[in-house]
């Protein structure tokens, strides 16, 4: 008997509707028929789980991975492609995977720590040396999503509200404005990971640090930024002068990466504004922290 925490299973069913409740009801059986299929013993999931099911397990001969299970759909399908392509370099090893199944079999990080514990400076760093390792993928013939097509998300909270609802006028136009700027005059697009906040950055053994739980996405290098400059919330929010914060990692990022600074403002702010308005649509409610974030990188602009 699988034991699915409360909590993850109202995500699922928050997110995925009658799909993730089929999933749930299954999740026991893939688990089972994964362990007889890759010959791995399964722990107990690691906590706390978000939208994936992810658990320890040990190989026949010994050695550590990680099962990752999702409800199969295109954005499980594109981190799956996207962990082909990027081949373990700067990002967690693809052992073995059913796309069909939304099973995936990865190589396990020790000591698997994130980024959030260390200073910020630290942090900043190894945040910039996992972009670098990264960056540069060609995106190849799978149809990953683009930074317009993310971008063009503004477009349903307009229509949902018919407005901007709950989200400030000037900000959602700003963030509009940004991406149209900035998507005009990206440089050649390449295939990134999408989602690189501090618990997405983790200690490893053959790299200091690699990233795990990449989306895909399609865009210039400077767009992978924008996650980090947001996260970790809500302890982001809770420094002293969160601006300083904001306006160092910025100053590192550009400095360590080589990129524009203003460049990396406008994403971010752009970005933190979307991540709301995503939040808002998935769940209803979290997006006010995203939307300070936003407010606080628009004005180092």
């Amino acid at each position: 008997m699988t034991a699915v925490p409360g909590d993850f299973a109202a995500t699922v069913l928050e997110v995925h509707g009658v799909e993730g409740a089929r999933w749930l009801k299954g999740l026991g059986g893939l688990i089972g028929s994964c362990s007889e299929r890759w010959a791995i013993r399964v722990m107990p999931s690691f906590e706390p789980l978000s939208y994936n099911y992810v658990a320890p397990a040990v190989r026949a001969d010994g050695s550590d991975v990680v099962l990752k299970l999702g409800v199969p759909d295109e954005e499980l399908r594109a981190e799956i492609e996207s962990l082909r392509l990027f081949g373990g370099c700067g990002i967690v090893r693809l052992l073995e995977v059913d796309e069909d199944a939304g099973a995936l079999l990865l190589e396990r990080l020790r000591p698997g720590t994130s980024v959030v514990g260390l200073s910020e400076e630290e942090a900043t760093s190894a945040a910039a040396s996992v972009m670098r390792s990264i960056r540069g993928r060609p995106p190849g013939g799978y149809p990953f999503p683009t930074v317009s097509a993310w971008a063009s998300g503004l477009g349903r909270l307009r229509a949902r509200f018919d407005g901007t609802g709950p989200f400030p006028t000037d900000l959602v136009e700003r963030a509009e404005q940004l991406f149209s700027e900035l998507i005009g005059s990206m440089g050649d697009p390449v295939l990134l990971h999408g989602d690189l906040h501090h618990d997405n950055i983790l200690g490893a053994e053959r790299e200091p640090w690699l990233a795990i739980d990449p989306k895909g996405v399609v865009g210039e290098p400077e767009y992978e930024v924008g996650a980090f400059l947001r996260n970790p919330m809500p302890q982001l929010l809770r420094e002293a002068a969160p601006g300083r914060v904001l306006s160092r990692r910025v100053d590192v990022l550009s400095d360590e990466l080589g990129y524009d600074r203003e460049r990396l403002i406008g994403w971010g702010t752009a970005q933190a504004v979307l991540s709301g308005w995503w939040s808002y649509e998935d769940h209803g409610q979290g997006w006010e922290p995203s939307l300070a974030c936003a407010e606080i990188l628009a004005e180092l602009g």
